[in-house]
């Protein structure tokens, strides 16, 4: 069996790479020339997503970041590192238990349609995240109120602290929208901000083209530096891969790491940084719709199901680091201890399928599948479980609702790419605590939540501390089985110079800089 699993993950990753450079090689579309050229003229990026709202308080983060970074200002800036400085907020302090944090604000700044940004504005953005569509609306879950004290002094009152809050504010629940643009008809599709360029109507294709301008009135012109942002979706690794022999992007993100050696023959740097975590997620804990899922043993049996470095190899093309915790390195609650914790072990697996009452062929998973991941993803994770005596259904899902579908509870289980997350409580607040937006069954556990209060609540040792433990009972219980933090490539072009950006997709805008 191990043979023929070893010649089974070869073929299938020989497969891939061979589709990859086989389709890499037609023609490429003519080059956009100035747009990699000129000093501070225009910045061409690629995309894989289209915008899908310019209305903050519905955003998206992480792929569609770029958008909205172009025409809005958030609160906080953060550093490459992920360390948070000021920027529309200039200072700011807690009270002694961390319920209410102080800001003061920049009285300076102005958005495109004439309105002053002041502290009551900033309250009624933040307060309109909270309760509005944002898939990080859970980052704003504990603010019970935000008030201006007065025209530059900004009070948030939380209902508990937010370890993370600082650095959230540098992302969309901090992204602030004149007030004159909420609700109105064209709000998805006209941005109104206060950012360094203004969104081209005329010049823009929605879905496939998205042109800026400079704001000639930008309170921050050091952070222009280009005249001129263009940003492309490709929605294939053929497509990104095209535009890069083609000279017409300065940059994009990789959706499959096979194509860097072409990449770098095309010229490209590969500025990669292991971003997220890619596995089994293993949301049906209590057995809700999927009663096997609810016995531990059953879940851990999974985890001894799959050889990683062969799953890294195949899919991942050998670019990333095994794991079987969702904890990024970049925080307080990782361990490396658990980054190794379950081993490639058929036998094992057997026994705890056996001791849980389940025998071979008993359990049936019904997992989707989607065009975002490759045949051979799917082909191992069904070949794996079926060695173990798992049986996996799956539900072709388009990729227009496989996300809805996911966070709607219809699959106890799915094979998904995640952030790993920066900071402890980040992880937490996107997929553990019960209204984390990757825990769509709401699994609750006393556990998890003692060690989320003191990870919230406690001295930053005992929070550190209770991180570790969280992440070592989260990976005992099995309530996820990744597989590996897979490299996430940024390819730049030698005209332009990136930084990229610890805890998202995309390097930030103003992080992007012409070489000179």
């Amino acid at each position: 069996m191990f043979n023929f699993r070893k010649r089974l993950v070869t073929a299938l990753a020989a497969s891939a790479i061979a589709a990859i450079a086989l389709s890499g090689c037609s023609p490429a579309a003519s080059s956009a020339g100035s747009s990699s050229k000129a000093t501070g003229g225009t910045l061409t990026i690629g995309t894989i997503v289209a915008s899908t709202t310019f209305a903050v308080n519905n955003s998206a983060w992480a792929n569609e970041s770029p958008y909205l970074q172009a025409v809005y200002d958030t609160l906080l800036h953060a550093d490459p590192d992920g360390t948070v400085k000021p920027w529309l907020a200039t200072k700011w302090s807690y009270n002694a238990d961390n319920t209410v944090l102080t800001m003061k604000l920049r009285d300076d700044v102005t958005f495109t349609d004439g309105t002053k940004f002041d502290a009551d504005v900033a309250a009624k953005n933040l307060l309109r995240f909270r309760d509005g569509t944002s898939p990080q609306k859970a980052y704003l879950a504990t603010l019970a109120d935000a008030k201006a004290v007065d025209p530059t002094t900004l009070q948030l009152t939380l209902s508990a602290p937010n370890p993370s809050l600082l650095s959230f504010l540098s992302q969309n629940p901090g992204l602030q929208e004149s007030p004159a643009a909420f609700g109105t008809p064209d709000e998805k599709t006209t941005p109104v901000g206060s950012g360094p360029y203004v969104l081209d109507k005329k010049a823009t294709v929605v879905g496939s083209t998205y042109v800026f301008t400079k704001n000639p009135k930008y309170w921050a012109p050091q952070q222009q530096h280009y005249a001129k942002l263009v940003m492309n979706v490709y929605s294939t690794p053929t497509a990104i891969l095209n535009a890069i022999k083609g000279r017409q992007i300065n940059g994009a993100p990789l959706t499959d790491n096979s194509t860097i050696p072409q990449i770098k023959g095309a010229g490209y740097a590969a500025n990669g940084q292991q971003l997220n975590f890619f596995g089994l997620l293993l949301f049906d804990r209590a057995g809700t719709t999927t009663p096997a899922l609810g016995d531990v043993r059953v879940r851990q049996a999974i985890n001894y199901a799959f050889d990683r470095k062969a799953m890294l190899k195949a899919i991942g093309q050998g670019y990333g680091t095994v794991t079987s915790s969702i904890f990024s390195p970049d925080s307080s609650g990782y361990d490396k201890a658990m980054d190794g914790y379950y081993t490639y072990d058929v036998s094992k697996a057997k026994a705890l399928l056996k001791e849980a009452g389940y025998g071979d062929g008993q359990i049936t998973l019904t997992m989707p599948t989607s065009s975002g991941f490759t045949p051979a993803t799917y082909a191992l994770t069904k070949q794996y479980l079926g060695d173990i005596g798992i049986k996996v259904d799956e539900v072709n899902v388009a990729p227009t609702s496989f996300l809805g579908d996911l966070l709607a509870a219809k699959y106890g289980s799915t094979v998904m790419q995640l952030k790993a997350a920066p900071t402890t409580w980040e992880t937490l607040t996107l997929d553990v605590l019960p209204k984390a937006g990757w825990n769509p069954f709401h699994t609750t556990d006393p556990t998890v939540d003692s060690l989320a209060k003191t990870i919230q609540s406690g001295s930053k040792d005992d929070a550190a501390k209770a991180a570790k433990q969280l992440n070592e009972y989260i990976v005992k219980q099995a309530w996820f089985a990744p597989w590996y933090r897979p490299q996430q490539t940024y390819a730049t072009d030698p005209n332009t110079s990136v930084q990229t950006q610890t805890g998202n997709a995309y390097p930030y805008l103003w992080n992007f800089v012409p070489k000179k």
